[in-house]
């Protein structure tokens, strides 16, 4: 992989860890993030977008964020070293329908190339398990449950939906696929709220940090509530464009914000690799 080159980053002191010194090399500079608290999970979210805002071409077959950076092979990297940061990955069912049914929310699977310092760093660094919890939120249950992250051994998955969507899976028997839980929320039109969300994931699965891969939709929903901490934004540098007709999706969708409500954001860090950036922000406390 090329270097990634950091331009910018602020000064932080609140390391949880050490940070092993190949991955310090191939990022460019430290990962640090607070130091976990009792009140609630610390949320990371982590998108790839065009210049003109877009985060999906939102067509079948080519919907998901490798048309957006092109594959990038340090988006990838940096994707893989959050997911072995983290305690818990979380994605909305229509996330999860965007990607290759072979998709695995692990740091190998995206970035194949960082296996073992990825597994090094993760389990005798952190002291976790070998892979972060899949959680996918789906209000109707409406899921394909051949995927191979129901099917892979060392993937636990969780499923949070409603009565309506746990009735939908109970009938197409995910009670036996053998590492999958079911967890049932309230859901007011399908909508779980967020922080009933992060409550289930702190109190029974003991989960400290979680990164939120999307999409639109659920991350406008955790937004609207005020629980993203960071931002992850990898700027690719094309352009999709939009009609009226075809509203492509932006970063946020579903919830929208006036200027005395809406969030600020400090930037942490700039790093650059050839011609696209990669951006980490943190909510600024107003």
């Amino acid at each position: 992989m090329d270097p990634i080159r950091t331009l910018y980053e602020r000064e932080e002191h609140l390391a949880t860890s050490a940070f092993p010194p190949d991955l310090r090399a191939d990022y460019g500079s430290e990962l640090h993030f607070p130091l976990a608290t009792p009140e609630r999970v610390y949320v990371a979210a982590n998108f790839v977008s065009t210049l003109d805002g877009v985060v999906s071409f939102d067509i079948p077959g080519e919907a998901g964020g490798s048309q957006i950076s092109g594959s990038n092979e340090a988006d990838r990297f940096i994707m893989g070293l959050l997911r072995a940061s983290v305690d818990a990955v979380v994605v909305g069912a229509g996330t999860v329908d965007a990607t290759s049914p072979a998709h695995l929310w692990t740091a190998e699977f995206i970035y194949p190339a960082g296996t073992d310092v990825y597994s090094r760093y993760r389990q005798e660094i952190l002291r976790n398990p070998r892979h972060p919890l899949t959680v996918v939120v789906s209000g109707s249950g409406r899921l394909d449950l051949n995927r191979s992250m129901f099917h892979t051994d060392g993937i636990d998955v969780l499923i949070i939906t409603t009565e309506a969507g746990r009735h939908r899976l109970t009938g197409q028997e995910a009670g036996r696929l053998p590492s999958t839980r079911i967890a049932q929320l309230p859901g007011a039109g399908g909508k779980i709220d967020a922080r009933a969300i992060l409550n289930l994931l702190k109190d029974e699965f003991g989960v400290r940090l979680l990164l939120h891969e999307g999409g639109p939709t659920l991350l406008g929903n955790f937004l609207a509530v005020g629980l993203v901490d960071e931002l992850f934004l990898t700027i690719a540098p094309q352009l999709a464009g939009r009609t009226l007709e075809d509203l492509r999706p932006g970063l946020v969708a579903n919830v929208q914000f006036d200027p005395s409500t809406a969030p600020w954001l400090t930037l942490l860090s700039v790093k650059q690799q050839a011609s696209h950036l990669y951006l980490r922000y943190r909510k600024r406390e107003l």
